[in-house]
């Protein structure tokens, strides 16, 4: 099992906007809100709860709308494959538990659950994937990727879509007007439930 700080570490040695530090980061804030909102003094699970949830659903559309399609590239295509059917059924996940009430039993035991398989998924990706693209990606391939990560996350949606999730094509044409709805259903407040 991974660590924030071990994330932020390996981060700090990659310059800055390489894809690879971008995704490092985010996994360390994933961690890091996992930890709050699975703890028992945690007295604002439901926000909590919110930035987690919309943080994987963006994070992981844009790996697969940027990332995979390189890895597969680079002759990493089952390690891409696997790693979307894992992000697949993540998002199916996600999308039960935002119906649930965070204050349920039900939910502190599916949530505690959940962050055990991101955080497999997580280690796979960066030992499987991220070495991967470091090695066959230059630096300024990776500096782009980086920056089409954090663009293809300003405009993914913030809430968990399995039906298109692992199908980039829908993501790109259906993304951007979930993304819309999902942005607005936030502003007013509702969390999905």
């Amino acid at each position: 099992m991974g660590s924030a700080a071990e994330d932020r570490a390996k981060a700090a040695t990659l310059p800055e906007g390489d894809v690879v530090r971008v995704l490092l980061e985010q996994h360390a804030r994933v961690r890091d809100l996992f930890s709050e909102v699975t703890s028992p003094e945690c007295d604002h699970r439901q926000a909590v709860f919110d930035e987690l949830r919309a943080m994987l659903a963006v994070h992981e559309t844009a790996e697969q709308m940027v990332l995979r399609p390189v890895t597969s590239q680079i002759g990493g295509g089952e390690v891409a494959d696997a790693r979307t059917a894992e992000e697949t059924e993540a998002n199916e996940v996600l999308a039960e538990l935002e119906k649930l009430d965070v204050g349920s039993a039900d939910f502190e035991t599916r949530i505690v659950a959940f962050e055990k398989t991101v955080d497999e998924h997580a280690e796979k990706e960066e030992e499987e994937e991220f070495s991967l693209v470091l090695e066959k990606c230059h630096e300024e391939q990776r500096r782009e990727l980086g920056q089409r990560i954090l663009t293809a996350e300003s405009m993914a949606p913030t809430h968990p879509h399995p039906s298109t999730s692992g199908k980039p094509a829908a993501q790109f044409t259906v993304g951007p007007i979930a993304a819309v709805v999902d942005r607005v259903r936030d502003a007013l407040g509702g969390s999905g439930r």
